[in-house]
């Protein structure tokens, strides 16, 4: 059940790169294609000049936290790609960033927004 969520394969992090759009912040940058399912599956992609393994692994943790608690819509394959200013900054400044980014593509739903983005 949880695995789902997750985008394993190679082949679907290559189709998010090449039809997906995409929007960049200073610690990570987000990249998002509808998938026509009822879930939205996240990725994650943290390089090793971004850090040794402890440190991607606490990227990687604090990002998965950052999406789970963020109301999104569904129907959409999102692929994250941390920055290398991503290893120094702490949760709060992660967070802040990333639900920046979210709100910018559309993907985030608010308190008394609707489910569908750019329909206001």
């Amino acid at each position: 059940m949880r695995g789902e969520r997750y985008l394993t394969r190679n082949v679907q992090f290559q189709l998010i790169y090449e039809k997906g759009g995409s929007w960049a912040g200073r610690e990570v940058v987000v990249k998002a294609l509808p998938n026509e399912l009822e879930l939205t599956r996240y990725g994650f992609t943290i390089g090793k000049r971004v850090g040794k393994a402890v440190v991607r692994n606490r990227i990687k943790r604090r990002l998965r936290e950052i999406l789970r608690r963020a109301p999104l819509q569904k129907g959409w394959d999102v692929v994250i790609i941390a920055r290398m200013p991503a290893a120094q900054a702490d949760y709060r400044s992660l967070e802040i960033c990333v639900r920046k980014l979210l709100n910018r593509a559309g993907l985030s739903v608010g308190e008394y927004e609707g489910v569908s983005p750019g329909v206001n």
